[in-house]
């Protein structure tokens, strides 16, 4: 019962709670300290000049990351103010909100530190791996065993990393939210209605994720590096450095090419490495953890048809 042509809907886990953006609107759902739900919405501005950019191949995928990172800060700081705050104290909370900026400040504010910390991160996992394999030059001189180290060294970084991560209670919960929002796009995709129970019997992997893109920046950067010099060590950083949007630009197309291949028997196995991934970077939701990843999607499905509405109403002038 696969259903045709439905739109890519995408989305991202946050604290206790789950983000999916439509065409016209982006939706939070988080549970609340008191077992209610609450919803954030942020709309999508129109943005010609940018939209132009994100139909350029290689291209696109830099411009569409930095866009989600910075609209994803805004998500999470939402979730990360209200999960645990206890309803008789909302007043008292956003008052405290409104003495320390505006509005527009704070939104402003969450997109530049979501840009910057997705951009930080990226320039450390860059580093930190090229510089290691430097050391290892006497040992591994040829060109190919040194990106090959290098990126085998960026690998245990990354898997280092989300494995440790993800034995703290709060990041574990990230997971199982993260879970949940694939389980929730599989069984849409898939043409199942959206019940909790029909949710649960879905994957909780999926060939969009952006954990998927994280290790095709590994992958990637090793062919890449090929083509430049890795000695003196100055040189390579230099490199690394200024490649690094080449790399992003291109992870993003082999992960479109992937989810493409999907159904192709054949070739879906070209996702795979991006799938075992996500075996550390979600994990199985409990069934009020898919409760709020429904409704959430369902509240964004609902404002997305509104706002289509809304745009072929015709304008009073």
């Amino acid at each position: 019962m696969a259903q045709s042509k439905t739109p890519a809907y995408g989305g991202q886990a946050v604290i206790e709670g789950v983000m999916f953006g439509g065409k016209n609107t982006y939706v939070t759902a988080i549970r609340r300290k008191d077992d209610s739900i609450e919803y954030f919405e942020v709309k999508r501005k129109p943005r010609p000049s940018l939209n132009k950019l994100k139909k350029i191949p290689f291209l696109r995928g830099v411009v569409a990351l930095i866009e989600a990172s910075g609209n994803g800060t805004k998500h999470l700081n939402f979730s990360s103010d209200r999960y645990d705050v206890d309803p008789k104290d909302d007043e008292k909370v956003l008052a405290e909100k409104d003495k320390e900026g505006s509005k527009l400040a704070l939104i402003l504010g969450a997109a530049t530190i979501g840009v910057l910390t997705f951009l930080f991160g990226k320039f450390i996992f860059t580093i930190i791996p090229a510089i290691a394999a430097n050391f290892m030059l006497p040992i591994f001189p040829g060109r190919i065993e040194q990106n090959l180290i290098e990126g085998l060294i960026k690998l245990i970084l990354l898997l280092g990393y989300i494995y440790f991560i993800s034995m703290t209670p709060l990041i574990k919960r990230v997971f199982q939210y993260h879970g949940a929002e694939h389980k929730v796009i599989n069984a849409y995709e898939n043409g199942y209605p959206l019940t909790v129970e029909n949710v649960q019997k879905q994957s909780r992997l999926h060939y969009r994720c952006g954990s998927s893109f994280i290790l095709f920046t590994v992958i990637v950067g090793v062919f890449v590096y090929m083509f430049v010099p890795y000695d003196p060590l100055w040189q390579r950083l230099v490199y690394r450095i200024f490649l690094i949007p080449v790399v992003l630009g291109i992870s993003f197309e082999v992960l479109q090419v992937t989810n493409k291949m999907r159904n192709i028997p054949v070739l879906r196995f070209l996702g795979y490495p991006g799938l075992w991934l996500q075996l550390l970077t979600t994990k199985e939701p409990t069934n009020k953890q898919v409760e709020v990843s429904i409704l959430s999607f369902q509240e964004m499905l609902k404002r997305d048809e509104q706002y289509e509405l809304e745009k072929q109403q015709p304008k009073i002038i």
